[in-house]
């Protein structure tokens, strides 16, 4: 009996060897699964290179791309983003449109409220830099309305975004994958909230968000922040979509905050290592790359791949102001003893950069060839 007990033994692990393999070698790490939602202005500029930084890694799987009203006009940056895929040789990725207008939030009570609360620096779809109180009414009748689509420098796609709305996509794509798929949110978070609204197990189905957005501190001369710290585009376009993110019951939530982007400049010579290259993203920089300015969503696309670049973090409670006052859509943090007693989750805000380590990761990036090549 024992000679046969141990006879069977031995044939197991036979049988485990020739199933597995002596000394095989362990199974390919699964790629990440993200689903980008992103304000697309283009060409070129923060938006659709941030775009191209999760395009571009071989560690991930891009599962599609939303797109929401923010730097420019939802359907103008659809444009811009079907035109960056056909380049990139990546019109496999599908783009769905998403929310065009904020969930609360107006261009004409923001033109209005301007004169008794103050201007912002930054209006994105409503006026690019110029201020709305100052705007005169015949400059704004030839701004780019939300469904004007003027013709593009890079040309025009030859795609079109998928008939599905943004949020049930986002929603579609989430359960598919199962505690599987982080949201990449680089834009108002309309569409986000949206997503949240319609399906209240979205958040806690997917294995995070990483956003970039909100402001704590940020140390800087620069006008648009220095007077005020607690500013920031993204979560000011839309406020209470903002709030409804923040709030909900993410696995993790990382936050990519003014503090730590305006560390992370494109510079010239950024440029100039890119355009040695004849990757089809390298091309496309070299092409349509006007600004020196801010990596602001570049900057969390690569945290998000490799988090060590991140040199300081700060773990807080954030909300957002949605009181309609001067202080509308600015960020608001507290510490665990300090927090108000309602249902607010921890982030993980990013307040400093290796700068070096970004800047050289995200040159590879446009420099690598597309994959499989």
């Amino acid at each position: 009996m024992r000679q046969l007990k141990v006879r069977m033994i031995v044939i197991a692990a036979l049988l485990g060897l020739l199933a597995g393999g002596a000394g095989a070698a362990a199974p390919p790490e699964q790629r990440r699964l993200v689903l980008i939602d992103q304000d697309g202005s283009g060409p070129g500029g923060s938006n659709q290179m941030a775009m191209m930084v999760l395009l571009q890694s071989p560690q991930v799987e891009v599962l599609g791309i939303t797109m929401v009203t923010g730097n420019a006009w939802r359907d103008d940056e659809a444009r811009h983003t079907l035109r960056m895929l056909e380049l990139l040789g990546r019109s496999d990725v599908p783009v769905a449109l998403g929310a065009v207008f904020p969930l609360v939030r107006t261009e004409e009570e923001t033109r209005l409220g301007a004169a008794l609360v103050g201007r912002v620096a930054w209006l994105g779809a409503w006026g690019q830099k110029q201020a709305l109180a100052q705007m005169p009414q015949a400059a704004a009748a030839v701004l780019p309305g939300p469904w004007d689509l003027p013709p593009l420098p890079e040309g025009e796609p030859h795609t079109s975004a998928i008939a599905e709305d943004a949020a049930h996509f986002l929603i579609r794509q989430v359960h598919a994958h199962p505690h599987q798929v982080t949201i990449y949110a680089a834009g108002p978070l309309t569409n986000i909230a949206l997503a949240v609204a319609i399906d209240p197990h979205f958040a806690e189905f997917t294995r995070g968000i990483a956003i970039m957005g909100g402001s704590l501190n940020p140390q800087t001369e620069d006008p648009e922040f220095a007077t005020s710290p607690r500013h920031e585009f993204n979560f000011w376009f839309d406020p209470e979509a903002a709030r409804m993110v923040l709030r909900a019951h993410w696995p993790r939530i990382d936050v990519t905050t003014v503090d730590v982007s305006i560390k992370a400049m494109f510079t010239q010579a950024m440029l100039d290592d890119i355009s040695a290259s004849t990757s089809p993203a390298a091309r496309y920089i070299a092409s349509y790359s006007q600004e020196r300015y801010y990596l602001w969503d570049e900057l969390a696309a690569c945290a998000w791949l490799d988090p060590g670049i991140i040199s300081k973090e700060r773990l807080l409670y954030m909300d957002v102001d949605v009181s309609h006052g001067p202080a509308y859509g600015e960020t608001l943090t507290w510490s665990g003893p300090l927090k108000p007693a309602v249902d607010l989750q921890l982030v993980h805000a990013q307040v400093d950069v290796d700068v070096a380590r970004f800047t050289r990761m995200f040159v590879e990036l446009m420099k690598t060839a597309p994959h499989g090549e």
